[in-house]
């Protein structure tokens, strides 16, 4: 189960061929999604920054193609604009150190908005100096002088230091190479009937906007409740967000992430029936892996790479996919330049396999990322065996349903604790506590879960949960109008995990006139207390509420034809 590896035992020119094997037979699966998002970029430049910086930049611009250039000044220089050619239509415009404080940047390539606004009144800059709706591409050679920031600038928003000599000829060409029409992927399709973040005016589950570093996710508050939207614009294919998605409900498209696990639980069958040893997978981008080739790097034999646009579009749900397929190792190979967000994120779900692991019982050393340049951490041989040599099938459709049954598999691999184990904050695990003398099965809960886990007992008041498929959102807390429902985050590391249980039932209210069960005890109670003092209730009225909706209404009539001005009197 952790059985150590006998060094001496591994070939590992067999298991470069294995590997070799694998990427012969088995090809990783690629994007069929086409091009459906275009920016078009006719030119107009605006450059930010001090004098001393903007001014070189823009002499260094002029004459490559730009449709006009508009400097935005942060300070005052010694430089007059007399020394600049004219070439392309050029506007030049000061700010104080108050307007550097209203600035506003909202867009992307070909399309952005900058603004001052001081609270009263908003100036349109592009409008105002150059009577358009707005600028192309920016070049932002404004250090800290100006309070925006992206962790991830949006497409076309270009910044640099100009004093960084060996970078700015590249830099530069970059920048001009944003004029014209370009296209890219659609990288996520969202499916708001999974999505677990708002039902009822209430906020559930926020996972993926806190993830973004685009900041390419918007909670857009709708006539009745918020929706998640991804703006095709800004994003710009991280991955973080679907994979820190507890339902599914966005998907990456490049790949999906269904192809992505069955890929790798095909990859590993392959690796063995080659014979392979100890195979280790590694996630790592495109990017990375070109640039290893082209230095002549070849990772050791039993180092099976997994490609991926960004490192983000894969999180522990996969990483322990590979184990329960096979794989004696994950490791998550980093690269330079990574938003501080998905660093953050990767190093959460790093944190989240590592539980898990050690609640099921495992070595948590089986997942690790692999620091920039490592090169020993990346070619290590990894300490234990492969948890098993059987192939791992996933036909459920649903995300969560597909790792529960990798939660099972891992279970059974190995001596899970039995025990309900904290999660790091925010984690999609958890059960919930409801407080039987406060419900009264009204079944709110149930109409607000986004996922399976909450159900009413059909013909008989009661109701259920199942562990495996609460992910945590809090909709049924919120939505509880008795405050009967308690969050207890942390994973259960027992079959009682996947067993559905009563929370809460009652014996059915008959109706006291036909008999039939229509509602529970409690809730007729706590309807009528809470209606005691209406009029329309007032007196022998009030046996109404003890009647199902049938027999109400028919009591109803009985009275208006008994005394037609009984309804005048309340």
């Amino acid at each position: 189960m952790n059985q150590r590896i006998q060094l001496a035992s591994v070939d590992d020119q067999r298991n470069a061929e294995a590997r070799e094997t694998v990427r012969q037979r088995i090809s990783w699966p690629a994007n069929l999604t086409p091009a459906n998002v275009t920016y078009h970029s006719r030119g107009h430049g605006l450059l930010i920054g001090s004098v001393d910086d903007v001014y070189p930049a823009a002499r260094a611009l002029q004459g490559r193609g730009l449709a006009s250039l508009t400097l935005l000044i942060t300070d005052q220089g010694n430089d007059p604009v007399d020394t600049l050619g004219s070439s392309e239509p050029l506007v030049t415009q000061t700010l104080t150190l108050t307007q550097l404080s209203q600035l506003r940047i909202n867009g992307y390539l070909g399309a952005f908005s900058v603004q001052l606004d001081d609270g009263d009144s908003v100036l349109d800059l592009a409008r105002a100096l150059i009577e358009r709706d707005g600028f192309d591409l920016i070049l932002d050679l404004a250090a800290t002088s100006h309070t925006q920031r992206w962790e991830l600038p949006p497409p076309g928003y270009v910044v640099m230091q100009w004093q960084n000599v060996e970078q700015r000829s590249d830099t530069l060409d970059d920048f001009v190479g944003l004029v014209g029409e370009f296209d890219k992927p659609r990288y996520f399709q969202v499916n708001s009937d999974l999505c677990a973040h708002s039902t009822s005016g209430n906020i559930g589950c926020t996972r993926c906007l806190d993830v973004c570093p685009a900041d390419a996710i918007s909670s857009i508050k709708g006539r009745i409740e918020s929706h998640i939207e991804i703006d095709p614009f800004l994003c710009q294919g991280v991955g973080s967000c679907t994979s820190a998605c507890p339902t599914g409900a966005i998907e990456f498209r490049l790949p999906e992430t269904r192809r992505q696990q069955d890929t790798l639980s095909a990859w590993l069958g392959a690796y063995r029936e080659a014979g392979g040893q100890v195979p280790v997978l590694r996630f790592i981008t495109h990017d990375s892996q070109d640039a290893e080739r082209a230095a002549g790097i070849v990772p050791a034999g039993h180092v099976i790479d997994a490609p991926l646009e960004e490192l983000g579009a894969a999180g522990h749900d996969q990483w322990l996919t590979a184990l329960a397929a096979g794989a004696a190792e994950v490791r998550i190979q980093l690269h330079p330049n990574m938003p501080a967000r998905l660093s953050a994120f990767l190093t959460d779900q790093v944190a989240q396999a590592h539980a898990l692991l050690d609640a099921l019982g495992h070595d948590r050393a089986r997942v690790k990322l692999i620091e920039i340049a490592d090169a020993a951490g990346r070619d290590a041989l990894p300490a234990l065996t492969p948890l098993t040599d059987s192939p791992l099938s996933l036909p459920e459709p649903e995300k969560r349903a597909r790792f529960n049954r990798v939660l099972a598999r891992l279970a059974e691999l190995g001596s899970p604790s039995g025990e309900r184990v904290a999660m790091p904050s925010g984690a999609a695990y958890g059960a919930i506590q409801v407080d039987s003398d406060a419900c009264t099965l009204c079944h709110a809960c149930v109409s607000n879960c986004p996922t399976p886990a909450l159900k009413s007992g059909g013909n008989t008041p009661a109701l259920s949960f199942l562990e495996a498929d609460c992910v945590q959102c809090g909709l049924c807390e919120q939505a509880c109008p008795e405050n009967a429902i308690t969050l207890m985050p942390g994973f259960l590391a027992s079959d009682a995990r996947e067993t559905r249980h009563i929370c809460h039932e009652e014996a059915a209210f008959e109706c006291i006139s036909c008999g039939k069960p229509f509602a529970t005890v409690s809730t007729v109670a706590t309807i009528k207390q809470k209606l005691a003092n209406h009029p329309y209730f007032a007196g022998e009225a009030m046996i109404r509420l003890e009647m199902c909706e049938d027999c109400r209404v028919k009591d109803v009539w009985k009275t208006m034809i008994r005394d037609p001005d009984a309804q005048l009197k309340v």
